[in-house]
């Protein structure tokens, strides 16, 4: 009884100390921009600092999230959604800490589905057996509504860009078309690839000017990943470059990034736990209207 009781004090202690739940989508205006790559070092990061990190990940063919940690997707979240096959056939744990859920099937339905589906979808995210820390939502480009709901349906939106004139203006684009037709007005912008802090924050600094001319969204720096042979290296290598190369300039680069994340400001209400993510996510998608995205 000693025992009994010892045990549920430990598991109300943990409950009550553990963190609101943080979710992150990472988008871009274009493919090419390296965005799949830094999401899956950006787990590893976080999976050492102790972090429970569940990826959504709605892309397909060879670039996704399991690729990364050199791994192969067989099954996605819709055929969890339609009864085909459980949970446990679909999450791929790729690292200690790290869990990967292709989604690209469910991202495009899941404003049609029926209540027993909305029901099916909610039951097995809430049953898994480790609630997550943090979620990180690899978005795809390809979208039909041209952006994803589980990029609406997250704390932070993070666009990922290179410093090139075509990829800023790609940015600069997808950003705009969703603060317009959907209202999301806050962003991070994430430069990858870049010749140093300097050329970073240049970078930065030029789609800023441009957006607060046109106040239809706030910006914020999340950031810059240095051009580095290490990254390449060991996405050869389906490693994360932080186990491989941890002294390297972007092992430090994406450290940087993953503890920054955990301290940018969460918002007051709305998505504190996994449930009420999903609730939150099924909400927006039904409520999106399929033709503003391409006023």
């Amino acid at each position: 009884m000693v025992k009994h009781y010892a045990d549920q004090a430990d598991g109300l202690r943990r409950l009550f100390a553990r963190e609101r739940l943080r979710v992150v989508s990472f988008a871009a205006g274009s493919s090419g921009v390296g965005k799949s790559l830094l999401v899956a070092n950006v787990a590893s990061c976080l999976a050492q600092l102790g972090k429970s990190v569940l990826v959504f990940d709605e892309n397909v063919g060879r670039r996704t999230i399991a690729s990364c940690f050199g791994m192969t997707a067989r099954h996605d979240l819709s055929h969890v959604i339609g009864g085909e096959h459980p949970m446990t056939d679909v999450l791929l744990g790729v690292a200690p800490g790290i869990q990967v859920l292709p989604a690209a099937g469910a991202a495009g339905q899941l404003g049609k589905l029926n209540e027993a589906q909305r029901q099916a979808l909610v039951g097995a995210l809430c049953a898994l057996d480790e609630p997550p820390d943090v979620i990180l939502v690899d978005t795809s480009a390809a979208h039909p509504l041209g952006f994803s709901p589980f990029g609406l349906a997250a704390h932070d939106a993070v666009v990922v860009l290179a410093p090139t004139p075509a990829s800023i203006t790609e940015a600069y684009a997808l950003i705009k078309k969703v603060s317009l037709c959907y209202a999301r007005r806050d962003y991070r912008v994430l430069v990858n690839g870049a010749r140093g802090e300097k050329e970073g924050r240049a970078v930065f600094g030029n789609i800023e000017r441009v957006t607060n001319g046109q106040r239809f969204a706030r910006l914020a720096f999340a950031g810059c990943i240095p051009l580095d042979e290490h990254l390449r290296r060991a996405a050869t290598l389906c490693q994360p470059v932080d186990s491989l190369y941890p002294e390297s300039p972007a092992a430090k680069a994406c450290r940087a990034l993953a503890s920054d994340l955990l301290d940018w400001q969460l918002p007051d209400e709305e998505v504190d736990g996994l449930e009420q993510f999903v609730q939150h996510l099924l909400h927006l998608s039904r409520h999106i209207d399929p033709v503003a995205i391409y006023a």
